[in-house]
């Protein structure tokens, strides 16, 4: 699982499969969504303004598995 590091409280998931390399605009994160299959903890969800937060987990198909990881701002 490759860990993913944000130093916001949130991300949402649009700029978050962005961060991932799963896409490579935020224009195709609507096309995206509606043909992959995205798991959050578990439950699938295709919002692409969803709201992830420290520790969550992410699973793209095709993709692989991440996991959210907020870092402190120095």
């Amino acid at each position: 699982m490759k860990k993913i590091p944000i130093q916001t409280d949130y991300i949402a998931l649009g700029q978050f499969l962005k961060l991932t390399d799963c896409i490579s605009t935020g224009g195709q994160a609507k096309s995206f969504l509606q043909e992959t299959e995205i798991m959050i903890n578990g439950e699938p969800d295709n919002r692409r303004g969803r709201k992830l937060v420290d520790g969550d987990k992410v699973q793209v198909e095709g993709f692989g598995q991440f996991q959210v990881v907020r870092k402190p701002c120095s």
